[in-house]
C-alpha cells in the first residue's frame, strides 16, 4: 500500500473527489445489495468515507474497513455515526457474519500475489452469512495491459479547500506476480503560482482476467451471479457479483 493512503491521505481526498461521482457509486452498489434483499454491509477499502455517508443517510447498516489509519481518521470526522475498522482485507474477523461485502475503487488491485487473493476471498467468505453477497470491481488486464505496453503518462489537477493540487503519474508494465503494473506518481501543491512537490508514491498494482477471478471465487466457496462491464474514470473495469454457497 503506497503513501497515497497514509502520508498523502488529504491529497487522495482532493484527487478522487474530482473524478469519482460518489452518488453514482452509491446508486450502483446499493442497487445490487437491494436486488438480493440485503440490509447490512461491509465496505472493504472504505477510504475517507465518501460512500459511507450515502449508505448511512439511506439507513443501511454499514461498516467500513480500511488498512490506513489516516484514511479512517478522515472518514470518522466526516461520518461520526458510522463504524470504521482498521484492518487487513486478507485477514479480518467481524463480530458476527454479515449479509453483504463490497470492495470498491478497484481495491483488489493491491492483492498482487495469488496467495493475497486467495486469503482475501477466503476471509470474505468466512465473514459472510450463507447466501451472502460479495461484490467487487477490477481492472481488466485484457484491455489495460496492451494500452500501457509502451508506458502511459497522465496528469491530473484538483482543487480542495481552495488549494490546487497536481498529480503526474507513470504506468509501466511489471509482470512479476501476474498481470501487474508499476504505478509511480508525484504530487504537487500550487504555492504563489509555483508547483511545489509535496510527495511521491510508488505502488505495484495488479490487473485481472475474468477467468482467473472466476477460478479464485469458485475454489473459495462462491457462485458467480453476474459480471458487469462498467465505465470508470480511467481504467477498463468489470464488476463481479458472487454469492456465498
Amino acid at each position: 500500500m503506497g503513501k497515497l493512503y497514509s502520508d498523502l491521505a488529504v491529497v487522495y481526498e482532493a484527487m478522487y473527489a474530482t473524478f469519482i461521482d460518489y452518488l453514482e457509486e452509491y446508486n450502483f452498489y446499493s442497487k445490487i445489495i437491494n436486488r438480493y434483499n440485503k440490509k447490512n454491509l461491509l465496505e472493504i477499502g472504505s477510504g475517507t468515507g465518501n460512500l459511507a455517508s450515502y449508505f448511512v443517510k439511506k439507513s443501511f447498516d454499514y461498516q467500513g474497513l480500511d488498512f490506513s489509519k489516516e484514511m479512517i481518521a478522515i472518514a470518522k470526522a466526516k461520518v461520526p455515526n458510522c463504524k470504521f475498522i482498521e484492518g487487513d482485507m486478507r485477514n479480518f474477523k467481524l463480530e458476527k457474519p454479515i449479509q453483504s461485502i463490497i470492495m470498491t475503487g478497484r481495491t483488489i488491485s493491491y492483492l498482487v500475489t495469488n496467495e493475497d487473493v486467495k486469503s482475501t476471498f477466503l476471509t470474505v467468505n468466512k465473514n459472510l452469512e450463507k447466501g451472502g453477497v460479495f461484490c467487487f470491481d477490477f481492472i481488466d488486464a485484457y484491455r489495460f495491459i496492451p494500452e500501457i505496453f509502451n508506458e502511459k503518462r497522465i496528469t491530473h489537477k484538483a482543487t480542495y479547500n481552495n488549494i490546487n493540487y497536481m498529480r503526474k503519474s507513470i504506468w509501466e508494465l511489471n509482470l512479476e506476480s501476474g498481470m501487474d503494473v508499476q504505478w509511480t506518481s508525484k504530487y504537487y501543491k500550487e504555492v504563489k503560482n509555483e508547483w511545489i512537490e509535496i510527495g511521491e508514491d510508488h505502488a505495484n498494482v495488479r490487473t485481472f482476467l475474468k477467468s482467473e477471478l472466476e477460478i479464485f471465487l469458485t475454489i473459495n466457496g462462491f457462485a458467480i451471479k453476474d459480471i458487469i462491464e462498467r465505465k470508470s474514470y480511467f481504467f477498463p473495469t468489470y464488476v463481479i457479483v458472487a454469492e456465498k454457497k
